[in-house]
């Protein structure tokens, strides 16, 4: 049985969609702390040490969690009213639904990448020095990756779903 919730978009948002791109932000958080000590050199554990420049590394791990955090709340457009309409106008569903599309792919493929370099088919030898980090760094980065495909495609797949035309 699927719950509705009352809202205010053409048809009622599904609520196991509703829950889901809210939780969209949330998924993203603990990869982009995990993203923060590397502006400032710190490693944890990774065994390739690499000398950025603060002047470049700030501002580039930063700039790509607040991204990372946008893409999240971005997906809140698949089932909040102002992806449906903007200035009292309807939206029409592509205009939606190819951006969403192309950026379940594009995670679908990171998400490959993801499983290609942690079980170490592309990137042999490449790692940790202690297991623990391995094993926290694995957890933070793949409950970020290996969610984000599947959850953009079933927001997506409940947009479109929620906005076809009805047949008379």
């Amino acid at each position: 049985m699927t719950t509705t919730v009352p809202s205010p978009t053409e048809r009622p948002v599904p609520g196991w969609a509703l829950r889901l791109a809210r939780a969209m932000p949330l998924l993203a958080l603990p990869v982009c702390l995990w993203r923060l000590p590397y502006a400032f050199n710190y490693t944890m554990g990774w065994r390739e040490q690499t000398d950025n420049s603060p002047w470049l590394g700030v501002p580039y791990v930063f700039g790509l969690s607040v991204l990372t955090e946008l893409a999240a709340l971005a997906a809140l457009a698949l089932v909040r009213p102002w992806g449906e309409t903007f200035r009292g106008r309807r939206v029409p569903p592509a205009l939606v639904l190819v951006p969403a599309a192309l950026f379940s792919l594009g995670m679908l493929g990171l998400a490959t990448d993801w499983v290609l370099t942690t079980f170490e088919v592309v990137y042999p030898g490449v790692g940790y020095t202690n297991g623990w980090w391995e094993a926290l760094a694995t957890t933070v980065s793949g409950l970020f990756v290996l969610s984000w495909a599947p959850i953009v495609t079933a927001l997506t797949v409940a947009y479109y779903w929620r906005r076809r035309p009805v047949r008379a």
